[in-house]
């Protein structure tokens, strides 16, 4: 399986939010996950990944923020 950018909305007040997403994910890199950058402003998290979206959904979600997914990122 190749690997999507899928895009999440998280609800992040702050770095230190967006620290958290990004401390979850980078326990997987190597692992499936390849990149993850964070829009803050728009609360979106993208993530370069070979995992499902439902993985990565419940990854983020150990961060206790509130969260869904939105689908694959268009190129």
């Amino acid at each position: 399986m190749g690997s999507e950018v899928y895009e999440f909305q998280v609800e992040m007040t702050c770095e230190g939010c967006s620290n958290a997403v990004k401390r979850v994910l980078g326990k997987l890199e190597g692992q499936g996950v390849n990149t993850v950058s964070i829009d803050l402003e728009k609360q979106r998290v993208y993530v370069n990944s070979s995992l499902s979206s439902a993985q990565l959904l419940e990854t983020i979600k150990k961060t206790g923020k509130s969260c869904s997914y939105i689908g694959v990122k268009s190129s």
